[in-house]
């Protein structure tokens, strides 16, 4: 694990995470963070839990190159990057993106940025469960527009979500 990527299926703490991203650095004036959180409810239905899959050893180089882009576009200090994967319930935190800088806009930026690409980008399988069984979650074109506003196509949207065997 690095110090920049944690993928693990136990919660985290936030506080504590972000203490650590600034942790004996003078220089950090902002710190922006996001937060995300399992929905309980996805297309009108009601989600009881989502499981997410992942590549050990890709995920973790995927995003460590989305950091490194981040630290190519913005005047950033420090990023930190934290996914959950496995079996999580609704209202469980899933992932945390968390950065810092010695001005709010850089770090407002890069936080947006990073979550953007990691939302597109990352090796992350996702299934809902619902009352009427497990579904998994296409990618959506409001995500790959939101990574297009950076300069990045993405054209995941138009294909399959389930990861192959």
């Amino acid at each position: 694990m690095s110090a920049r990527v944690s993928i693990r299926p136990d919660d985290f703490d936030a506080g504590a995470e972000i203490a650590a991203l600034r942790a004996g650095d003078g220089g950090v004036g902002a710190v922006a963070a996001f937060i995300g959180t399992v929905r309980n409810r996805s297309g009108g239905a009601e989600i009881a839990s989502m499981e997410l899959e992942h590549y050990p050893g890709m995920t973790e180089a995927s995003i460590e190159a989305m950091i490194d882009a981040a630290f190519g576009r913005f005047d950033i200090r420090a990023a930190r990057v934290v996914h959950r994967v496995g079996r999580l319930a609704a209202n469980e935190q899933i992932v945390l993106v968390a950065v810092a800088s010695a001005h709010r806009g850089q770090a407002f930026q890069a936080c947006e940025f990073l979550m953007d690409y990691l939302k597109t980008q990352a090796p992350f399988w996702k299934k809902e469960s619902t009352g009427a069984g497990a579904r998994w979650v296409d990618a959506r074109v409001a995500d790959d527009a939101a990574l297009a506003r950076w300069g990045i196509e993405a054209v995941n949207a138009s294909m399959p979500a389930e990861p192959s065997s």
